[in-house]
């Protein structure tokens, strides 16, 4: 039975089970793999913090991610449709594992840091 995303450990299983599907997803995976080539055992504990700061307001997240995805889509143009792709990944996920306030309400807060982010990128 699924339950609302209730701490860090929550927060840690929803975004391992996210960029699992990530990892997998030909649409947006080179930004990663190809790109980035991100190391995932230093970007997962930032994601954990990240979205943790985002949902439970911790403060402790102090990175930018408007200069990550700016220097990003300086080496290969992020367009509406990735981040479109990144959005529906995301809530499927949450949707998949969490149900209540806190799971909808980290999909909204998501659904508008992409959305400016896009903005911001592809304007």
């Amino acid at each position: 039975m699924k339950t609302d995303i209730k701490n860090r450990e929550d927060i840690e299983k929803l975004i391992n089970f996210f960029y699992d599907k990530i990892k997998k997803n030909t649409e947006i995976n080179y930004f990663f793999s190809d790109i980035a080539n991100v190391n995932w055992e230093e970007h997962l504990p930032k994601m954990y913090v990240f979205f943790e700061n985002i949902l439970f307001s911790t403060g402790i997240y102090d990175l930018n991610p408007m200069l990550k995805h700016k220097e990003l889509n300086e080496k290969s143009r992020i367009k509406e449709v990735h981040f479109n792709q990144w959005i529906v990944l995301f809530d499927n996920s949450v949707d998949e594992l969490f149900v209540g306030e806190k799971a909808d309400e980290i999909k909204r807060r998501v659904k508008n840091i992409a959305t400016i982010l896009m903005h911001k990128e592809v304007n």
